[in-house]
């Protein structure tokens, strides 16, 4: 009876093993991590300035697609935009597009000043966009100026945009520069100077409304009423160095643009057009932090001159205050013998005293404007 169990036991062995593998859980491999895909605001394809796209394809191309269709014409390149990517986003595009892995770390962060460097024959282009904030009236905590950054990564055959925060989007840009095929076609330094003519222009309207602001802060100062506090123009003014740091610093990388060799002729005259619009952008701010330094120190002078008006204020009543107290203290002392001391009329006398003195300094003080 053993012997027969035991062979049913070896028989069965092979079904148990399979019914426990059936049984097991199934251990899964982890999900390969994928590309952000609302990091990519679009992608296309130029050539002969116009933008292209495969019969029966989507207007936006994914971009490894559009790589490979770029570098099938020598005229085509590949205009990728690109909204605050991450780490493996911005990975699988340096492998793609052949970018150095600085230029791909960098990207994925906000705040670098504007500037100008090349790593083989990409061109890293930095720019600082900026924004007006509507506000009914200016306090100590108005933000008057938003900014952002903007990266272009210029290369031979394509052009990556890549924007930080919620001002400086390109989707308009994009559109005004498909429109004009002429400029288009010289290539992805026309993305360049797509982007730079609108951050530029973008400054000129900003630089418009803070001058609005300061002529309405400067009516507040001088007027009768109630001018504005010291808080007041100090936010401005932190609000006016943030501006700064996104113009001012703009100027080299602009010419060193134009000194670049790999610059398209053609595409020269609309940069450096664009280079005297930041000149004017960039001496109109600067002016500004003289303007808010005038209207600072006319408050501050303010303030003192009205600290040395209550202080002679002060003054002149303590003066007033002090006649009939050194009188009372003399007839207060205790002696027999003070003039008027046993007279019916001394206490009457002693008050109209007073009173003229009194009277006679509060006229002195106030016809010489103490009072």
């Amino acid at each position: 009876m053993l012997g027969r169990r035991d062979d049913e036991f070896s028989l069965l062995r092979p079904f148990r093993q399979v019914l426990s593998t059936l049984r097991r859980p199934r251990q899964t491999a982890p999900a390969p991590h994928r590309d952000d895909p609302d990091a990519v605001v679009d992608c296309a394809v130029y050539a002969a300035g116009l933008r292209r796209a495969e019969p029966g394809q989507p207007r936006q191309v994914p971009f490894p697609e559009a790589a490979r269709l770029a570098r099938r014409r020598r005229d085509a390149f590949v205009w990728l935009g690109l909204h605050e990517p991450d780490r493996a986003t911005m990975a699988r595009i340096a492998e793609v597009f052949g970018l150095h892995e600085l230029f791909a770390e960098r990207a994925t962060s906000g705040g670098h000043r504007p500037g100008m460097e090349t790593a083989g024959e990409v061109t890293r282009l930095v720019l600082r966009a900026a924004r007006y904030v509507e506000h009914d009236r200016l306090t100590d905590t108005s933000e008057v100026v938003e900014t952002g950054d903007i990266t272009l990564l210029i290369g031979r055959w394509f052009a990556i945009t890549v924007r930080h925060g919620p001002v400086g989007p390109l989707g308009a840009v994009r559109e005004e520069l498909e429109k004009r095929p002429d400029v288009l076609r010289h290539g992805p330094w026309a993305v360049a100077y797509a982007v730079g003519s609108r951050l530029v222009d973008s400054y000129l309207d900003v630089a418009g409304h803070v001058e609005r602001d300061l002529e309405t802060l400067e009516e507040e100062i001088f007027s009768t009423g109630r001018s504005a506090g010291i808080a007041h123009i100090y936010q401005l003014k932190r609000e006016m160095v943030e501006f700064k740091r996104a113009v001012l610093p703009l100027a080299d990388p602009f010419a060193q643009v134009l000194a670049a060799r790999d610059l398209p002729a053609g595409l020269r005259p609309y940069l450096g057009d664009v280079r005297g619009r930041l000149s004017r952008a960039v001496e109109r701010v600067a002016g500004f932090d003289d303007l808010l330094n005038s209207i600072l120190q006319a408050r501050l002078a303010q303030i003192s001159i009205a600290q040395n008006d209550d202080m002679r204020k002060i003054a002149a009543w303590a003066a007033i205050a002090a006649v009939p107290t050194v009188i009372a203290g003399i007839y207060g002392m205790n002696f027999t013998v003070i003039p008027g001391l046993d007279s019916p009329f001394g206490f009457p006398g002693a008050m109209g005293t007073m009173a003229v003195l009194c009277g006679g300094l509060y006229w002195r003080l106030k016809k010489t404007g103490w009072l």
